[in-house]
């Protein structure tokens, strides 16, 4: 699906930039940057289910270690 990026100048120069660097289009490197922020919140999300099960299953021996 199709879709137009509004940038202000600023940030189009730093894509442009980006681009220019990494040798690929911009809209390759917008890609890649959703797929990594996606990344990055999924773990974060799994990180965050993790801790809430260990918080519950370890509770009394968290209380009795902070003691």
């Amino acid at each position: 699906m199709a879709m137009n990026l509004r940038l202000d100048a600023a940030h189009d120069e730093l894509l442009e930039a980006l681009a220019a660097q990494e040798r690929r289009s911009k809209t390759e490197v917008v890609k890649m940057a959703i797929e990594e922020r996606a990344a990055k919140a999924d773990k974060s999300a799994r990180t965050r289910a993790i801790f809430e099960r260990i918080m519950q299953e370890d509770a009394e021996l968290l209380d009795a270690l902070s003691k």
